[in-house]
């Protein structure tokens, strides 16, 4: 017998909008670390705002649960359906306009489905720069984005996703549609609702548009390979940075001796640009918007390096600067080849982050024998990716069964450093234990009350960034 709330989902998108059976509907069921895999009846690609507004209504009488999809390239099982079979997913893939840019004032308004290299792509077009820089940019959407509140390489000058969002499209667990795309860099009237729904996953509204800031395009670039002592170095050289150049700086990112090695080992065309080997490396770069800064930026950066790092190699040409960022962007693909891997994504306070580092490692060290560690990412907002690799020639299996006992470690100094356990990748169900461990009871019932207020029938991703309550 027919299912049939599903039958009438189907009937609602056409042939062309859903998927349920055969390979290209597995593509939907499995995270992109491959960690977490899920089952559903149907895949939903609707076409538009009116359509998932009509999908949710039809979830909502049948209290059928939606886990919403974009990019599917998140970390932590956010985008995946539970085992259950009972969960559809809805694809926002199909949203995918450019409706409107307006370059005077500084802003876009896209659909969720678009994705991040689309939307830098139509900005460029206009003459101006949408900053969010990911690694996934050519998978990764939009929605995706807003709903994780995206960091990336440029958190330092323009701020996370949420700094990024002037409005957004949101359709909620009944199926009503916020209509909140005004372009309006001031809006006093009552509560800012669209803030709700950055970082929340999907588990408050469906975010189908936003309405994103703009900026000028950088005209001068200035991007060096810096060597460094150790991390308390680096933070040093970041303050100097920051004092000299002010919000010409846009980017500082911290690399050890591991991650060079594994992207000129795995990585085809990366390199090493230096003649010796450093144990500490920063990627930096200033920027300008207007060409008369720009031998500026460049005698600034390479001042400052002179007095504060060991060794610096600063890029002449647009394929210098692009083979050193390949080496950053790279970092997450050489793991990926060099064998399993633990993963952090934390935040600790700049001023201690060093001693984070240090403590940390020291435990690292006594403790896992069968593993390195590969501490990078974002020092100049405090954001690392604490990771530890399985060495060559050990059991992957016996490394990885400790990853419970490590992740609690790790994230208990972390709790003690004043930080975080998630600074970018959000919650999904990988972090689960992690809400309940490390968020006050009073924080976790504010979150509850937001989402029984919001969506009562607990429908829209179930399962996800919030633990039960009462467990």
């Amino acid at each position: 017998m027919k299912n049939a709330p599903l039958e009438a989902l189907k009937a609602l998108v056409g042939p062309a909008g859903y998927l349920d059976a055969g390979p290209d509907m597995d593509l939907y069921l499995t995270d992109f670390r491959r960690l977490h895999r899920g089952r559903s009846p149907l895949v939903l690609l609707p076409a538009n705002t009116g359509q998932v507004a009509q999908v949710v209504r039809i979830c909502a009488q049948h209290r059928i649960g939606i886990v919403p999809q974009g990019g599917n390239t998140g970390y932590c099982g956010g985008a995946t359906p539970d085992d259950s079979g009972t969960q559809v997913i809805l694809a926002l893939q199909r949203l995918n306009r450019i409706r409107q840019i307006d370059p005077l004032g500084d802003a876009i308004t896209v659909e969720a489905g678009c994705t991040l290299a689309q939307v830098r792509q139509a900005a460029e077009s206009a003459d101006r720069l949408f900053p969010l820089s990911l690694g996934s940019e050519g998978t990764c959407q939009i929605g995706g984005n807003v709903a994780t509140n995206a960091g990336g390489t440029a958190v330092l000058r323009y701020g996370m996703m949420r700094a990024l969002v002037l409005g957004l499209e949101v359709v909620l667990a009944d199926g009503r549609v916020i209509e909140g795309l005004k372009p309006l860099r001031k809006d006093n009237s009552g509560y800012r609702l669209h803030e709700l729904f950055i970082g929340s996953e999907g588990t408050l509204g469906i975010v189908t548009a936003a309405c994103l800031k703009l900026f000028p395009r950088p005209v001068e670039r200035a991007t060096a390979l810096a060597a460094v002592a150790d991390p308390a170095a680096a933070v040093q050289l970041l303050s100097a940075l920051r004092t000299a150049a002010g919000e010409q700086l846009s980017t500082f990112e911290l690399m050890p001796r591991l991650a060079v090695e594994l992207t000129s080992r795995h990585i085809p065309g990366v390199r090493d640009p230096f003649s010796s080997a450093y144990e500490w490396y920063v990627l930096t770069e200033l920027a300008a918007s207007n060409s008369g800064s720009g031998s500026g930026i460049q005698t600034t950066l390479e001042e400052i390096l002179a007095a504060h790092a060991t060794d610096a190699v600063v890029a002449t040409n647009l394929q210098q600067r692009e083979a050193l960022w390949r080496m950053r962007e790279t970092v997450p693909e050489a793991q990926r080849h060099a064998g399993a891997s633990i993963k952090h994504d934390i935040a600790v306070p700049i001023s201690v982050i060093a001693r984070f580092i240090r403590e940390a490692g020291d435990w690292v060290t006594a403790n896992v024998p069968d593993g390195q560690l590969i501490a990078y990412g974002h020092l100049g907002d405090g954001n690392l990716h604490f990771n530890i690799q399985q060495r060559p020639d050990t059991d992957a299996a016996q490394f990885l069964a400790r990853a419970p006992h490590i992740h609690r470690t790790i994230h208990d100094l972390v709790a003690a450093y004043g930080g975080t356990f998630s600074a970018e990748h959000g919650i999904g169900q990988l972090k689960l234990e992690d809400m309940r461990r490390y968020k006050s009871p009073t924080e976790l019932a504010v979150m509850h009350a937001m989402k029984q207020a919001l969506d009562p029938q607990g429908i829209l991703n179930p399962g996800k960034v919030l633990p039960a309550a009462g467990t």
